[in-house]
C-alpha cells in the first residue's frame, strides 16, 4: 500500500474505521488485526469504488462487512476448538483504552446485535438517517425506529438493569 493513497483516501477516515473495529473486537490485539485488515482490505478494493456513494459510506460499509467476516471466521475457529477459557472477558483486556466512559458505552454497545452496533456507530458519527440506511441496506424510516430502540437498550444497559 502506498504512504500516499494511505495519507489521503485511509487516515481521514481513521475514525471510522476505529470505531466499528472496536465496537467489534475485545481486546487490543483484534482491535489492531482487526484495524490492519480493514485497511488492506480498502487499499485492494479501491478500483471496486464505483462512486455510486460518497467514500466515507463506502468506508463504512467495507469496514463493517470485513468486521462481521472476521467475528464470523472467529467464531467459527471458536466452535472447532475444545472449550477455550481465555475467551472469557477480562475487564483489564477489555479497556484498552484510556476514557473509562467511553470503554463503558463501549461495552454496552458490544452487548448489543452486530446490526445494531452499526447503526448506533453510524449515528454516533451523526450521519444522516438517509446514509445508515444506504450502509446497512434498509430504509430510513425502519433506521429511525431502530435508533430509538438502541437507545432505550443502550440506556437500561448502562443503568445496569440488563446484563
Amino acid at each position: 500500500m502506498s504512504s500516499d493513497f494511505y495519507k489521503a483516501s485511509i487516515l481521514p477516515y481513521a475514525g471510522i474505521i476505529i470505531k466499528i473495529c472496536r465496537a467489534y473486537t475485545d481486546s487490543q490485539e483484534d482491535f489492531e488485526d482487526y484495524y490492519q485488515e480493514v485497511c488492506l482490505q480498502i487499499w485492494r478494493s479501491r478500483e471496486q469504488f464505483r462512486g455510486d456513494s460518497k467514500w466515507s459510506t463506502w468506508i463504512y460499509r467495507l469496514s463493517l462487512n470485513i468486521c462481521l467476516t472476521l467475528i464470523k471466521k472467529k467464531n467459527n475457529n471458536r466452535q472447532n476448538k475444545t472449550t477455550d477459557l481465555s475467551f472469557i472477558e477480562s475487564s483489564e483486556e477489555n479497556h484498552a483504552f484510556a476514557d473509562e466512559s467511553l470503554n463503558l458505552l463501549y461495552d454496552a454497545i458490544k452487548k448489543l446485535s452486530e446490526i445494531d452496533r452499526a447503526v448506533i456507530l453510524l449515528y454516533l458519527e451523526e450521519k444522516p438517517y438517509k446514509e445508515i440506511g444506504e450502509i446497512i441496506g434498509t430504509s430510513h424510516n425502519n433506521i429511525a425506529v431502530r435508533i430509538t430502540r438502541i437507545k432505550e437498550r443502550l440506556k437500561k444497559l448502562l443503568d445496569g438493569k440488563i446484563n
